[in-house]
């Protein structure tokens, strides 16, 4: 790790040099706290495509695209030409536009649960919105969430995301953990937990507050927990039971709307009541949307006697609007297919390399997102995810920095569509070079991975 450290620090002295400046106006030097990274984060200078450039001149592939945001890579000439035009006309206002009735009739047209939707500026306000909403609509204060799900920053979402196991109760019954400080502890009564992929613990679970449960949120393939996808067809069993116990479901595609032309839910074939979006709806501007049924987004309606009120200085701003339409305009079907078909290249290419190197570690994924995992336990929840080895993660992410290829600190990845079986390609050969580099530590470090 000393020698892979030293390697970075030697080829990002400039990007140094700017975080030491930062520490002196941003605590850590951070404003993103997923960002950071040991001994510090790259400064960016420049995108292009699937290309990163930083202040030290070093370019990198960019697999990671703003956490899965930028579909269309960095600077499509056509999102830019609308947001320039936009520029130039009105950035933001405070009245309605034309824009928000085309950008909401393609995602009504998309995506099968929606017939109306409310914008916003971000997944954070799009989860929390659709929790309050939920609740509206049903009279109940319970929401069931999934242990290690993230679903934003605010209070309600930020319950169990990396619990410490030993903190975590049985299987059957996880305990609520705040995820930090600041979480008051009335919140945790209403937060409950249940563990992703598991349908008669969650059964249980839900049979069991029904009566206080106004909806589960559950992201269809788990993101921040390592990419992880349902099995058995968990998602119609979640969308049976609670239609079965009168408890709405919510699904967060912010990340897997990626996944075909109308999401998770289309991908699966699973209709949720609620979705909330984000990431890639904005081409690259920050962005929300809360979409669902008809009778239940009503509540939103001005034009009603009592009201579900929400407002934002920056909702359905004209720039957001732009993007994401000449977002959406790109992505035909031909498009979702290259994303698919690229991405299972790259994760049939990263498990036949663990194969070849005699380790038993994991790649999990769905489509064109997938996440590596330094475990032989069959990842299939947060509990199977937070066994894999901290610092063969670590280790195996700078060394691939250093050979040009960018992906997120816990090992995840995702596709965008200016990339082509060349892009992939390369992202094996630095994977081999560093799974060379870093196979004579596994069996010290990790000697459980070592096949027999």
């Amino acid at each position: 790790m000393t020698e892979v450290k030293n390697e970075y620090i030697h080829r990002t002295q400039k990007s140094q040099k700017m975080y030491q400046l930062a520490k002196i106006f941003l605590p850590g030097g951070d404003a993103r706290t997923v960002t950071f990274f040991e001994p510090y984060p790259a400064f960016i200078v420049k995108g292009k495509g699937y290309q990163l450039y930083d202040a030290d001149g070093n370019n990198y592939i960019d697999f990671l695209n703003n956490y899965t945001s930028l579909i269309h890579g960095h600077c499509h000439p056509k999102i830019i030409k609308a947001i320039k035009e936009q520029l130039e006309s009105i950035q933001a206002i405070h009245a309605p536009t034309e824009y928000q009735v085309k950008f909401a009739e393609m995602i009504s047209e998309r995506f099968p649960s929606v017939d109306k939707i409310r914008i916003m500026n971000s997944g954070t306000e799009a989860t929390m919105n659709a929790i309050r909403l939920a609740r509206a609509y049903t009279g109940k204060d319970k929401i069931l969430k999934a242990e290690g799900g993230y679903h934003g920053t605010h209070n309600n979402a930020q319950i169990s995301i990396h619990p410490h196991l030993e903190d975590s109760n049985p299987l059957n019954h996880p305990k609520s953990i705040p995820e930090s400080k600041g979480i008051p502890k009335s919140t945790l009564k209403d937060v409950v937990i249940f563990p992703f992929n598991h349908q008669q613990i969650t059964e249980n679970l839900i049979k069991e507050h029904k009566k206080e449960l106004a909806a589960v949120i559950i992201e269809p393939v788990m993101g921040a927990a390592g990419i992880i996808p349902p099995k058995d067809d968990y998602l119609k069993f979640l969308r049976e039971i609670t239609n079965e116990n009168d408890v709405l479901l919510i699904f967060d595609e912010v990340i897997t709307a990626r996944l075909s032309r109308g999401g998770a839910q289309q991908y699966f074939n699973v209709i949720p009541d609620i979705t909330a979006f984000g990431k890639l709806f904005g081409g690259g501007t920050p962005v929300g949307v809360l979409g669902g049924r008809d009778e239940i987004m009503m509540l939103y309606s001005p034009e009603r006697t009592e009201f579900l009120s929400q407002s934002g200085t920056f909702n359905a701003n004209p720039v957001t609007l732009v993007g994401g339409i000449a977002t959406f305009e790109l992505l035909n079907d031909s498009a979702y297919t290259q994303l698919n078909s690229l991405g299972n290249s790259l994760k049939d290419g990263i498990s036949d390399t663990f194969k070849e190197f005699g380790i038993n570690a994991q790649v999990t994924g769905e489509g064109s997102l997938l996440n590596m995992h330094f475990t032989e336990k069959d990842v299939i929840d947060y509990r199977s995810a937070s066994t894999s080895n901290v610092e063969l993660c670590s280790l195996l992410y700078l060394s691939m920095l250093n050979h040009g290829i960018w992906i997120a600190p816990r090992l995840m990845s995702c596709i965008s569509t200016p990339m082509s079986k060349k892009e992939i390609e390369a992202f094996l050969e630095v994977f081999r070079a560093s799974f060379s580099l870093i196979k004579p530590l596994i069996r010290k470090l990790a000697p459980s991975l070592v096949a027999k």
